[in-house]
């Protein structure tokens, strides 16, 4: 049972070139009594339709494959805003399509190696609204793409609404981009976790943006957070 889908299963959509991993995850995921997979698709291009057709809740995506990459697969799949949450596969854990992903919307990666329970628990966090930030690997590669970047790479608009934000809320701001989870932030603002969920909720609205991994990019590039 899941508590984002008011009890029913998280709904699932595989989108890899191989079948041996579409079936592999599927058959680890569908053992799981909370998960189920609602359907595969072979490249981007089919991943967009499937997604259309099923209303997943989370899409496991793979980057490279033909047609439409998952890159473009998960920008388009954002921007249909049907609130289907993208979850990058990927083979190596610093691969500056991973990072480019997330820019393009993802709510976060997993290496393609993941045991069944990090598999399932990946899932089961990005599906809850919150972001697969917390290993150290996810900031790892957050930081070193960052670095790639001379001058922040964040639009105007979005750097103004910045300057809307209070000093608890850019506080918030800069601990999600370490990797925090709400309880964590929580314990070191000593504040409630309901105040934190509240701060984290205004900062996306303030500043247009999808989820906590979109607000850990955007603390990278605008150089809140400076890349270590």
């Amino acid at each position: 049972m899941n508590a984002r889908t008011g009890g029913a299963p998280v709904r699932v959509l595989i989108v890899d070139d191989q079948i041996m991993v579409r079936e592999g995850f599927s058959v680890l995921l569908n053992a799981m009594p909370d998960i189920e997979v609602v359907g595969e698709a072979v490249n981007g291009r089919e991943a967009v339709n499937r997604v259309r057709e099923l209303s997943p809740d989370v899409v496991l995506m793979d980057i490279r494959m033909p047609e439409l990459n998952g890159i473009d697969a998960t920008r388009e799949i954002v921007a249909a805003d049907g609130g289907a949450k993208v979850l990058v596969l990927t083979t190596f854990d610093l691969d500056e399509y991973v990072y480019q992903a997330l820019r393009a919307g993802a709510s976060g990666f997993l290496l393609k190696d993941a045991s069944a329970r990090q598999l399932a628990e990946g899932v089961r966090i990005v599906a809850s609204g919150e972001a697969l930030l917390a290993p150290s690997v996810t900031r790892r590669l957050i930081t070193e793409f960052s670095k790639l970047a001379a001058e922040p790479r964040v639009p105007a608009v979005t750097q103004a609404a910045y300057g809307e934000l209070t000093e608890r809320e850019t506080e918030v701001l800069v601990l999600i981009a370490q990797g925090l989870s709400n309880a964590e932030i929580a314990s070191r603002l000593v504040v409630a976790e309901s105040t934190i969920k509240t701060h984290v909720s205004r900062v996306l609205v303030k500043l247009g943006l999808r989820d906590r991994t979109q607000a850990a990019v955007f603390a990278y590039e605008a150089r809140l957070v400076t890349p270590t």
